[in-house]
């Protein structure tokens, strides 16, 4: 495991209302993996809803691939999505509706994160 120097923070809080910036964090983190490097990506307000079964499987923004692929590869790379619990509750869903690698946190863990992070940025 890589130390905290190398690791960048992705907080998205956009999705169709934004579809650019819900996908830009996808390209930066895969390309953080090929630099060997450990992204991390924390979904916020709207962005929870790229952490639910199926809600990412339309949005698209030239010239970037699909919002689909760029989220498999980074699953398959091992990335994971730290989704906001009250952002969750508020868009009434739960755990059950959550893409394979998504992980509920608390305000704790994103502070954990943010602070242990090389760099951190925001979409």
């Amino acid at each position: 495991m890589m130390d905290n120097a190398d690791k960048i923070v992705y907080v998205v809080t956009h999705f169709k209302d934004s579809p650019e910036k819900a996908i830009i964090p996808f390209v930066l983190a895969n390309a953080t993996y090929a630099m060997d490097a450990q992204p991390v990506i924390i979904v916020q307000g709207e962005g929870v809803n790229l952490a639910v079964k199926g809600k990412a499987a339309d949005i698209n923004h030239a010239p970037f691939d699909p919002l689909e692929k760029l989220f498999a590869l980074y699953a398959e790379q091992g990335g994971q999505l730290l989704v906001c619990s009250p952002c969750l509750k508020a868009r009434n869903y739960d755990e059950k509706d959550l893409v394979a690698n998504a992980k509920i946190v608390g305000a704790a863990k994103v502070i954990e994160e943010v602070t242990s992070a090389k760099t951190v940025l925001s979409y």
